[in-house]
């Protein structure tokens, strides 16, 4: 019972079966549109169906393990059914997780763009730090994450980043952090060694997929080269190859350094420009505002999600959830889907 109440996949095997139909008729592909989102979900659907049977089929398996050894009695095997039993509970559980994905853009890819608030150094150390926190996150879940154009700051930290992650529903874990992170220390750069607070805003805005057209003219269109810096192999320092581009009608400003060349960099640019384009004219028609990005907030006190606390305790606490943990540097090496995963379940969260 609670496998067709969780993943409900009488439900989505008629989708596909009414869908395939759809597929089959010979007008299908007049509306092409229309026809690469019939294709995408059927997809979609497809891969939860396949992994939701492989896990039963897994619990099958181990129900059979078990009702042997309740007979055999061998501690090695009682050994290998918790340690299948462990894995078995992490996939339900990261399966049940894509169950609450029901963004229309949750399964795309995700550019992220942290910039520090007031309070110099400090704060830019702040953002290196929260960045060093998605990159491992992105690390330990298999998504690939890659940055596109990075400013480091005078003495340390950066001015901002920012950042792709590749991987399905990338954009659907990542939401979840779009807002103010603040953080207390002892200050490493204050002589007095007093406490500080630092703030630094997190923005996440999916990748936009090809079928999704947003109408970018040439004309609208300003394209500047400059010399990469900062670390990013030996094409850095060396030519022209990094690019800024400026769309005219609405100041937006997309920059990319850190491919091997002028034209891959343009190419990842106009990639940002484009979701950043799309996301702005969504905000113009307001719809799904809250989805796709949520409210713009001051990078001050008051208007923070999270609160990281390394002095005179350690906790990291969510304030829309009221999730806390203890384990400050788990946090910091990127165990965060706890964050994340109370986020999506709370369907009152406050944006």
């Amino acid at each position: 019972m609670k496998w067709g109440l969780i993943f409900d996949l009488s439900t989505k095997d008629q989708e596909v079966k009414k869908l395939e139909k759809e597929i089959a008729q010979s007008s299908f592909w007049v509306d092409q549109e229309k026809a690469q989102k019939i294709i995408k979900r059927v997809k979609e659907l497809k891969n939860i169906i396949t992994k939701v049977n492989e896990l039963k089929n897994n619990l099958e398996e181990l129900m059979i393990l078990l009702e042997l050894n309740l007979e055999e009695d061998k501690k090695e095997i009682w050994e290998e059914i918790g340690q299948k039993i462990k894995f078995l509970e992490k996939d339900i559980e990261k399966q049940e997780l894509i169950v609450l994905f029901e963004g229309k853009y949750d399964i795309n890819n995700a550019i992220v763009t942290i910039r520090p608030g007031a309070g110099g150094t400090e704060s830019q150390d702040w953002a290196e730090m929260l960045l060093r926190m998605y990159l491992k996150w992105g690390e330990k879940n298999g998504y690939i994450a890659k940055i596109v154009e990075i400013s480091p700051g005078e003495e340390a930290g950066i001015k901002n980043v920012t950042f792709t992650v590749n991987g399905s529903y990338a954009f659907g874990h990542l939401k979840a952090e779009k807002g103010i992170h603040r953080m207390v220390r002892i200050s490493p750069f204050d002589a007095n060694r007093r406490r500080h607070t630092s703030f630094a805003s997190v923005e996440v805005i999916p990748e936009i997929d090809q079928e999704v057209e947003t109408e970018i003219k040439e004309s609208d269109l300003r394209i500047d080269t400059y010399r990469a810096t900062g670390a990013g192999g030996q094409h850095v320092n060396t030519t022209d190859s990094a690019v800024r581009i400026t769309h005219l009608p609405t100041n937006i400003v997309v920059q990319c350094q850190n491919e091997r060349s002028q034209y891959s960099n343009k190419l990842t640019a106009m990639k940002i420009l484009q979701a950043r384009l799309f996301e702005h004219y969504q905000q113009e028609k307001a719809k799904d505002l809250k989805e796709i990005r949520g409210k713009k907030k001051d990078i001050a006190w008051g208007s923070q999600i999270r609160s990281y606390v390394f002095n005179p305790y350690q906790m990291v606490k969510d304030h829309r959830t009221e999730v806390e943990s203890g384990n400050l540097q788990a946090i910091m090496d990127g165990e965060i889907n706890c964050f994340m995963e109370a986020y999506l379940k709370n369907k009152n969260v406050k944006l």
